[in-house]
């Protein structure tokens, strides 16, 4: 069972590095670098780092990929402390929030059932961030922590997209529904294609795990199932971060008229 850990981790990589510096400032510990003076995206790290009086410490690529433990690390590597997810209470204000602020808007959701890998959860939040989405939802087990290689492959959006981690997803989805979002999930059982759907108001897109997809309880509580259409004549599914491009984009196509 993954859970959030309150122990300093490594954030890795120039973008995702900048992100904590340019927004969440007060969870940077400090930096290690492998000086490249011809990288600009690095002078601009190092430059901010200097503005808020951070310690950097130089070092080489070998010994920077043992510190922080991953080979992609850019020749910048943030010590950092967690970023903490929302929890049951802080979604239930927050959707509160944008249903009924001074200028209400329809919520664009994302909920994960189980999605494990770090790679996938990077780039599903990195595609949320890029589309627009309000927010990603979890549950609290079975689903990826916040590592640096969801950092990394995140580019950044694990710093702006707010994340909430859930104790029963379910439930969550009944209380949403309760609220007025209406949840669409993703399946081959679906009898209707996802560019059939209308995905115009509060809607939240529901993605399945990696291999497995939705689990039935999940599904359950789907108020309508969609399906992506498949036309080759070897590949019968797509990956999730890929599937969740590509219902996140039909939703702004739709919203966008």
């Amino acid at each position: 069972m993954a859970k959030q850990s309150n122990k300093p981790h490594w954030v890795v990589g120039h973008h995702a590095v900048a992100a904590v510096l340019a927004i969440n400032p007060e969870r940077a510990i400090a930096l290690s670098v492998v000086l490249s003076p011809k990288s600009e995206a690095q002078a601009a790290i190092l430059a901010t780092a200097k503005q808020f009086g951070l310690t950097v410490h130089t070092t080489d690529k070998r010994e920077l990929s043992r510190r922080c433990g991953s080979e992609q690390h850019q020749g910048v590597a943030l010590e950092a402390k967690p970023k903490q997810d929302g929890g049951d209470q802080e979604l239930e204000r927050f959707i509160a929030t944008v249903q009924g602020s001074d200028k209400p808007r329809s919520p664009l959701l994302l909920i994960l059932d189980q999605v494990q890998d770090p790679h996938n959860f990077g780039a599903c939040l990195r595609t949320a961030d890029a589309a627009g989405a309000d927010a990603v939802i979890v549950a609290k087990d079975n689903a990826s922590p916040m590592t640096p290689v969801v950092q990394k492959v995140a580019s950044g959006a694990a710093e702006t997209m707010p994340i909430f981690r859930v104790t029963n997803l379910a439930r969550t989805m009944g209380s949403l529904k309760q609220q007025g979002i209406w949840m669409i999930g993703t399946s081959d059982k679906a009898t209707h294609s996802l560019y059939q759907e209308n995905l115009i108001g509060a809607v939240a897109i529901v993605m399945g795990a990696e291999g497995r997809g939705l689990r039935q309880l999940t599904e359950k509580h789907c108020d309508s199932l969609v399906s992506l259409p498949m036309a080759g004549s070897v590949v019968s599914s797509l990956n999730v971060s890929v599937a969740t491009g590509v219902c996140l984009y039909e939703a702004v196509r739709q919203r966008s008229k």
